[in-house]
């Protein structure tokens, strides 16, 4: 299985401007700029994009292998924080992504919870893909 996303950029880095398309339909000439990714300008950027594939892979995989234990989720939120950095010698550098998962699951115990959610966490592919240090907080709600 393979996914496709395309950039299109216009111009220098601090006074251009591009768009990110997808096939899906989520990005459709989406505005992203050097003001949307260092500062507080408006559009989208790859980290903020980043951390949207990894909070989505999180929450499918947990419920995946809650389903293998034998638990069905009311409800998974999660939200994926990712770092920037500037670390020299490399440059700018995504250096973490913190998961954040409040979950409501009927039935199980803070053991199955924590050891689920870790193994989550190891195995989503996005975790796999990403070379940053990958945390989490999850709590039971």
């Amino acid at each position: 299985m393979k996914r496709t996303a395309s950039a299109v950029w216009k111009g220098s880095l601090k006074t251009g401007k591009g768009t990110l398309t997808a096939p899906g339909g989520a990005l459709k000439n989406t505005e992203y700029s050097f003001g949307s990714r260092f500062e507080s300008g408006a559009g989208t950027n790859p980290e903020e994009l980043i951390a949207a594939a990894h909070a989505g892979c999180f929450a499918m995989a947990t419920s995946a292998l809650l389903g293998e234990a034998g638990f069905t989720p009311d409800q998974l939120d999660v939200t994926a924080e990712v770092s920037l950095d500037n670390v020299p010698p490399a440059g700018w550098t995504v250096t973490t992504s913190h998961l954040v998962l409040a979950a409501k699951i009927p039935g199980i115990t803070a053991a199955q919870f924590e050891e689920i959610t870790a193994k989550a966490k190891a195995g989503c592919p996005i975790s796999r893909l990403l070379n940053a240090k990958v945390t989490l907080a999850a709590t039971l709600v």
